[in-house]
């Protein structure tokens, strides 16, 4: 028997990488992650070699079963690496999987709340084709036909993501027409970016086939609209026991150059998404709240009554690599309840 194998990789595009793919037609009954085959591709097609030393290596890292296609076919997420086998320059999954195997013991997990706007050629989708909408107001969570653009595809995603066994837990309307949001986990760190990165591929790929676009772009239309972001929620152990680690990782995440270290790679164009409008924090200033949808970083109102839980990381752009932001949680958070002896 033949099965086909969507290998799915994050190529070298700056300042924001893109996804492609291949297929691999392999014979044999499907097996699993250990059992598939490295490929290769043209790095210099994809922003990742030049053409006179052009192959890449693909190393399948996540697989699951590809809803599209149905029956025994997969999707498979790869990492990049250069043809020594050792982890290519835009390989930020390899950075990710140090640090997480260095604080495993805090157990960090997350989930991230991921927006996205829908295109209808050069205009989102509800947008009418001289002028604007109404206002804001209306669309957020909202239902009718005079509010809401795309739940066909949205609900035909969301499918799709359950098929392939993804951990999305989640979807609604956002504040802008043609604006929605999926969220994904809560999984550790390598888990919830692996699935992420297959989520947003099925966005792009179920999208296709009703003939609409879908755009990571942080601030996809100017004026007074909201941007699009993806909310990290981020907790450890100790976190989820006590509220004294609560207060350790915000603090942590605003010492020193740290909210420059993380905004800086939270995805390009931060500065015109987090202008302080918009439930938004400025990008260059940190702070953070109980409740507080215009602090850089939120402790929900729950965690505060229950005196433990989580934090969100209201900074990171809609576009940005999720194995950089768990990267940057992780180093940063685990670093500091460690010193502290929160652990």
């Amino acid at each position: 028997m033949t099965f086909k194998a969507e290998y799915i990789w994050i190529d070298g595009t700056s300042p924001t990488a893109k996804l492609r793919s291949k297929t691999k037609v392999i014979t044999g009954a499907p097996a699993g992650l250990d059992a598939l085959p490295l490929w290769g591709f043209d790095g210099s097609s994809t922003n990742q070699a030049a053409g006179h030393s052009s192959d890449c290596v693909l190393k399948p890292v996540f697989t699951c079963p590809d809803p599209i296609r149905g029956g025994d076919d997969i999707l498979v997420l790869c990492e990049v690496l250069d043809t020594d086998l050792t982890p290519h320059p835009t390989n930020t999954r390899a950075a990710l999987a140090e640090v997480a195997e260095r604080f495993a013991a805090q157990e960090p997990i997350f989930g991230i709340e991921q927006e996205y706007t829908f295109f209808a050629g050069s205009r989102p989708l509800g947008f009418p084709e001289n002028g604007f909408p109404a206002p804001q107001g209306g669309y957020y969570c909202g239902v009718g036909a005079d509010e809401i653009f795309g739940r066909d595809v949205v609900e035909a995603h969301l499918d799709n993501c359950l098929k392939a066994g993804l951990g999305i837990s989640g979807i609604n309307a956002e504040v802008m027409p043609g604006q929605w949001e999926f969220q994904v986990g809560p999984l550790a760190p390598l888990e919830v970016s692996d699935q992420l990165w297959v989520a947003r591929w099925l966005l792009y790929r179920t999208a296709e086939d009703f003939g609409v676009s879908a755009t990571l772009d942080p601030k996809p239309v100017k004026g007074d609209w909201n941007g699009a972001g993806a909310h990290t929620n981020f907790s450890t152990k100790a976190m989820r026991e006590g509220y004294d680690a609560i207060i350790t990782a915000c603090e942590s995440l605003g010492e020193g150059s740290k909210p420059l270290d993380h905004v800086k790679n939270y995805g390009a164009g931060i500065d015109e998404r987090l202008t302080g409008l918009h439930e938004t924090a400025p990008w260059d200033k940190f702070s953070y709240g109980v409740s507080d949808r215009g602090a850089s970083v939120r402790i929900p109102w729950q965690v505060e009554k229950d005196g433990k839980g989580y934090i969100e990381d209201r900074r990171p752009n809609a576009n940005v690599d999720p194995y950089v932001v768990t990267r940057l949680l992780v180093d940063t958070c685990c670093s500091a309840l460690e010193k502290a002896g929160q652990v």
